[in-house]
């Protein structure tokens, strides 16, 4: 039961609905007792051997009331319960898509898609059950069995009703029993199903690099083998489930076998009626739910609290970027400035003792370029990533106008930046929204230019609905080239102070970079860019290049600057220089 006080918060919420449920579920209870009564009298009246047509008329009739009145009493009583289920369901689940877009990297990194998910829907679902299915289990069966055992004793015989009730302590003493292996098997089980959730969302976004390599038939053995480990651990749920039925079974057995032979005796020796002990018979029919309600209310609860607790541990984690040291007071107008970063080292929390930058000291001008290049790993995206608050532990500080971006305001630091990453992500919509994603109150007109923009345009026109052509799921209807094209208007409809391209440009041809650059250089006049890029053509015009190396800054300066040094830059542009004259 502990369950119904770990959603106490809830239940203390929804008081008044949930009193007005259970009122018409006690009323519900109450009216079930007058068909039994009805029938024994009417027993009683045939065994006497005098009932008119207007009597017998009379009790249907009341036999036809009391099911009128059930049918409001449970619309009522419904309306009630099962709203509040889905006022519960909402909530949790507005909860849960909050944290998830509170937290940060490292929470993504801890979790994968598969778990997440799978306590969005399923666990969420669970939990649900409790606030609609528990509850009406939980009060239906405590009040008809109450109900009962009173019509029982008022209306028959309270020796027949003590003697017959006799098995339900064995019943009660074996719900506790298999409800402490229930929650611990459905713990385990709701666990298989996220493990298997994620399996079958990482396989179907993967499907190209399966069917690429030829892996479709060994990843669907993986697929197998993790089923079949998830039905073994659901046969342990279904054991100790299956268990409850059976107990109710025989104990709602051995309650009809003592009634029939005590109740015989009872009416052999004058002290029962016949009509007495079929109505006793009836109300027992009326108890028969609320005994195997134990079982179905057991699985239901320890279901749910299983659920609970995983997603409350979820919710219970706390993102690592905050802003906890902020300085709310500080507005866009306080943060336009020059960029500086002044890092001496950092390395990332999986692994602290491995710093992956060193000494990154540079200045940025209000509108000037900054150029990363470097191999891959020195550090060029590790730089971006402290730039966009990814990660906030590290020896040393960056600044905007003279601020550390940890005392800005995220909301106010995260709109003055522009982010193209280098794998694009573009939502299942048409064109138009993905590149008004920025700026939603964008009108057609500056989405057309942000498209113009980045070299998108002439492409979209070919298209068969132009703007209002559906991408697919992750842009799966476009090439990589489109793709990053696309990003990059989205990016520019921004008009941000900051703009940053981490590698932005590799998928498309030298003429298109061309051209992206030179709208760059326009567009962007008296903002800052920060451009990470392998193909040195896209920084050759930028005020400030460095080059990486372990982390480390190894060469700087402008183009021309570091060609005359013949460092790893000048070898690297000759290469990528006989490259492309090779390609031509």
């Amino acid at each position: 039961m502990g369950i119904f006080f770990k959603l106490g918060w809830f239940f203390k919420k929804e008081k008044k609905r949930y009193l007005i449920g259970v009122a018409f579920l006690a009323l519900t209870s109450i009216i079930n007792l007058v068909p039994p009564r009805i029938l024994g009298l009417m027993a009683d009246q045939l065994d006497k051997g005098h009932i008119s047509w207007q009597e017998y008329a009379t009790l249907i009739l009341a036999i036809v009331l009391a099911a009128l009145v059930l049918y409001a009493f449970r619309y009522f009583w419904r309306r009630q319960i099962w709203g509040g289920a889905a006022e519960l369901e909402l909530q949790m689940r507005s909860k849960l898509f909050e944290h998830f877009m509170e937290m940060d990297r490292t929470f993504y990194q801890r979790h994968r898609t598969g778990d997440l998910m799978a306590h969005a829907t399923n666990d969420v679902s669970a939990i649900q059950e409790v606030a609609g299915e528990g509850v009406l289990t939980l009060v239906d069966s405590l009040l008809m069995s109450v109900t009962t055992m009173v019509a029982m004793i008022v209306f028959v015989d309270w020796r027949l009703t003590i003697v017959a009730l006799i098995p339900l302590p064995f019943l009660a003493w074996g719900a506790w029993k298999l409800g402490d292996q229930l929650y611990g098997a459905f713990d385990e089980s709701q666990a298989a199903f996220s493990r298997l959730n994620n399996k079958t969302q990482e396989s179907i976004s993967g499907i190209k690099v399966l069917k690429t390599f030829g892996q479709g038939k060994e990843d669907t053995e993986a697929f197998n083998d993790m089923v079949n480990d998830t039905i073994k651990i659901n046969k342990r749920v279904f054991k100790w489930d299956s268990l409850f039925d059976p107990l109710g079974t025989l104990l709602i057995g051995l309650t009809y076998t003592i009634t029939i032979i005590y109740g015989g005796l009872l009416v052999s020796h004058k002290a029962l009626s016949i009509g007495q002990l079929v109505s006793f018979i009836a109300y027992i029919g009326n108890m028969v739910w609320p005994m195997f309600a134990i079982g179905y209310l057991f699985n239901i609860l320890e279901r749910g609290s299983a659920s609970y607790d995983r997603v409350e541990k979820l919710l219970d984690e706390k993102p690592e970027i905050t802003d906890q040291h902020a300085d709310q007071s500080l507005q866009a107008q306080d943060i336009a400035g020059d960029l500086k970063y002044q890092v001496k080292s950092f390395a990332y929390p999986d692994e602290p003792q491995i710093p992956v930058l060193h000494n990154i000291d540079f200045t940025l001008k209000t509108g000037q370029t900054l150029g990363l290049v470097g191999k891959v790993g020195a550090g060029k995206t590790t730089i971006i990533q402290l730039l966009l608050r990814e990660f906030d532990k590290y020896d040393g500080k960056i600044t905007l106008n003279g601020h550390d971006i940890r005392e800005i305001p995220l909301n106010v630091l995260l709109r003055q930046i522009s982010y193209v990453p280098q794998d694009n992500y573009l939502f299942s919509t048409s064109i138009q929204k993905n590149i008004a994603f920025s700026d939603a109150n964008s009108d057609e007109s500056a989405i057309v230019s942000a498209a113009k923009k980045s070299d998108l345009h002439n492409d979209i026109l070919q298209m068969p609905g132009g703007y209002n052509t559906l991408v697919g799921e992750n842009g799966v209807s476009l090439s990589g080239g489109q793709k990053q094209r696309m990003s990059i208007a989205r990016a520019l409809l921004k008009q941000s102070q900051i703009l940053v391209l981490d590698d932005a440009l590799s998928a498309v041809d030298a003429k298109t970079e061309m051209a992206i650059l030179e709208s760059l250089s326009k567009e962007r006049e008296g903002k800052t860019t920060l451009i990470a890029t392998h193909r040195l053509t896209s920084v050759m015009n930028a005020d400030l290049i460095l080059v990486l190396k372990d982390g480390q800054i190894v060469e700087r300066g402008t183009h021309d600057q570091l060609l005359a040094e013949n460092g790893w830059y000048a070898d690297m542009w000759q290469r990528q220089e006989l490259e492309a004259k090779v390609g031509e």
